[in-house]
């Protein structure tokens, strides 16, 4: 069976009565279609993805699951001031830009310490996804609760309010966060469903680690925002991908090419 287009989808043995679903998303559409001639409405039926059985092998280097959090940072601290020459720029008043970084490296190793315990859940999670514009992905979870990409801001004890497209902290000025969050989320679902072959929503979510306070505007409904020990509750949700779509998708997730050209 094809689609318009002529892409498979599904192949039928009419001697065994096996049928081979190729593309997930039209699992309901091919039994439909094939319900006169099977015989017994109980014959094997299997999921195939031809999106992972298509990916060449996976070079080491190109294999994003032995990323650590916070790596894509780490390039930012090279030949950053030492901790004498930092006390003595406070000292002086003068700026020094990688006390930000070393904060943004510290929030997402607290936060990527708790989404690796999710791997017992049957979740994977993934972290400093690079991108080609020299940004990255700080985290990128799948499991059967779906695909959520997580976007992490450390602001130790500090009171933090969330509109609908910034953030201010200890009632400063505000930052572009959920502005960016969502665009990151609507971009992993487009590179991700294009190298799946099936629709895969990412959910954005901000996670601020260590802040005293978070207040939600009520109108934000399409990104949603939680604390670091908020992480866990990941584990609960399901219902949402079947286990051979979360492998598909963590297998072309997981592969650096697939985010080459988004």
């Amino acid at each position: 069976m094809a689609t318009e287009s002529g892409d498979t989808v599904a192949w039928y043995d009419c001697k065994s009565g096996h049928v081979k679903v190729l593309q997930a998303s039209y699992r309901d559409q091919v039994l439909d279609a094939l319900a006169p001639y099977l015989a017994d409405p109980s014959s094997p039926v299997s999921v195939a993805s031809p999106s992972t059985a298509a990916l060449p092998p996976l070079p080491v280097i190109d294999d994003l699951a032995a990323n650590r959090p916070g790596d894509s940072l780490l390039p930012q601290l090279e030949g950053a001031p030492t901790w004498l020459n930092r006390q003595l720029m406070r000292l002086w008043r003068q700026s020094d830009d990688s006390d930000s970084w070393r904060k943004g490296v510290a929030g997402e190793r607290i936060a990527g310490a708790k989404l690796d315990r999710l791997k017992r859940r049957g979740w994977h999670p993934l972290h400093s996804i690079p991108l080609p514009s020299g940004a990255d992905i700080d985290h990128l979870l799948i499991g059967p609760g779906g695909v959520f990409c997580l976007n992490t801001k450390y602001f130790r004890n500090a009171r933090v309010w969330v509109g609908d497209s910034a953030v201010k902290v200890n009632g400063g000025r505000g930052h572009p966060y959920v502005r960016n969050s969502r665009h990151e989320g609507s971009r992993a679902s487009a590179v991700l469903t294009r190298a799946c072959g099936f629709p895969v929503k990412v959910a954005p979510v901000l996670v601020f680690v260590s802040a005293a306070n978070i207040v939600v505007a009520q109108s934000l409904g399409d990104v949603k925002v939680i604390k670091d020990r908020e992480i866990s509750s990941f584990r609960r949700q399901v219902g949402v991908l079947r286990p051979e779509e979360v492998e598909s998708v963590y297998a072309v997730a997981r592969d650096r090419r697939t985010w080459l050209s988004s």
